[in-house]
């Protein structure tokens, strides 16, 4: 009879809850709003080995942070990043702020014994990539995990395109083509925010939009870019000053005052993969008519592959294998349960959005810590990325010479 009641008591016994893990955010604009929406979500979709707890978000204004917290349900508010990372409620820092500071507080916060996660491109030169790239190092041998935010490798329909080109459906790779196009700084009355200033951004569209299709073509290709030849342009070189914080992307313009864009409006460069196999690229912020227009193609001796952001549940696919008169591209719907992230999602061909990809950031993040397994993308490979943004400056900065990008 104990026995029987004891296992009455199990059955009727809530469910054990998973340990919690503490999430500190610095930044509360665009990205914060976009890995707020990542971290409240991810716990709730998939069976995650840890609870992520939005714990406390940090920015300078109180007025403004506090009401980020209260929008994005985050428990508390800080006004100092040091704060937040000596909270003892706080086991990884998510860093959305301007590439300036990324370096002194995600070494801070690995220094301190907590996870990092920072937004890209990784740090505003390489020293400061070399620098995070070391700490994060000396921290993995105590446990901690350091990842780089490229939230496109968390499309499903990319991380499938990866999968099939890793298991050689395009055979050796031949070309890499990339483009990220969009047009908020078309008019020269916009004003000059902090992604126009090289003290903050480090450079322009080229971090901004180019640091994306880099990683991406370097993880699709399965290996690094090995030299670059490159031209940028300022095509506007002073705008109004800015009043007050950026909503998204823009500002309000302040008429009293101008300044100078110190950084590139766009940037394009052909490059060269360790493998020999060719690689171009445009990344541009003044392509009238483009909002955020990312898409990719991959050639191969087998086939080839190619992606667009604006239709980002789908890949076009060829098989050059198959006969003539039948070949050609087709369209995967990538919505199916057996593709990358979808097994928790919703039934075949309800398609996902821009929003998911930091839900499957998030998602990939916790299990990281959990398992122990090496981090990806690591600031290793922000480095990487660093390198070759720093390799296209170089070139432009020579005539286009072609600059080897070091690895």
């Amino acid at each position: 009879m104990a026995r029987r009641e004891e296992t009455e008591q199990e059955a009727a016994a809530p469910p054990q809850q998973p340990p919690t893990l503490g999430v500190g955010m610095v930044g509360y604009a665009f990205m914060g709003a976009a890995h707020s929406q990542g971290w409240r979500t991810a716990g709730h979709v998939f069976d995650l080995p840890m609870r992520p707890a939005l714990a406390a978000i940090c920015g300078r204004d109180r007025t403004a942070v506090d009401a980020a917290a209260a929008r994005h349900g985050w428990a508390a508010a800080e006004t100092d990043w040091r704060a937040l990372i000596a909270r003892d409620d706080v086991q990884l820092v998510d860093i959305c702020t301007p590439g300036d500071s990324h370096a002194e507080i995600a070494i801070a916060a690995l220094e301190a014994g907590k996870h990092v996660l920072c937004e890209k491109p990784l740090a505003n030169t390489v020293a400061e990539a070399e620098a995070m790239a070391h700490a994060a190092e000396l921290a993995a041998a105590r446990g901690q995990v350091a990842i780089v935010g490229f939230n496109y490798r968390k499309v499903p329909a990319i991380s499938y395109a990866r999968r099939l080109i890793a298991d050689g459906r395009l055979g050796a790779l031949r070309h890499v083509r990339a483009t990220y196009l969009q047009d908020w700084l078309v008019d020269p009355g916009s004003p000059l925010t902090w992604r126009l200033k090289r003290e903050h951004a480090g450079s322009g569209a080229l971090g901004d939009l180019g640091a994306h299709i880099v990683d991406l073509a370097q993880y699709l290709a399965g290996e690094p870019l090995v030299g670059v030849s490159a031209v940028t342009e300022t095509f506007v070189r002073e705008r109004p000053l800015s009043a007050g914080a950026p909503a998204g992307l823009r500002a309000a313009a302040d008429t009293t005052g101008r300044g100078a864009v110190t950084v590139d409006d766009a940037a394009l460069f052909t490059g060269r993969l360790a493998s020999g196999a060719l690689a171009s690229f445009e990344a541009t912020r003044m392509a009238a008519g483009r909002k955020n227009a990312l898409r990719l193609e991959i050639n191969g001796e087998l086939g080839s592959l190619a992606f667009d952001l604006e239709r980002l549940n789908e890949l076009s696919f060829h098989d050059h294998t198959e006969p003539a008169v039948t070949a050609g591209f087709r369209r995967i719907l990538v919505t199916e349960p057996q593709h990358p992230y979808l097994e928790a999602w919703w039934p075949p061909g309800h398609a996902l959005g821009y929003e998911h990809t930091f839900v499957h950031q998030a998602r990939d993040v916790v299990r990281t810590i959990a398992d122990g397994s090496a981090p990806v993308p690591s600031f290793a490979d922000g480095l990487q990325v660093q390198r070759v943004l720093a390799a296209v400056e170089e070139s432009a900065e020579k005539n286009s010479v072609h600059t080897p990008v070091p690895f």
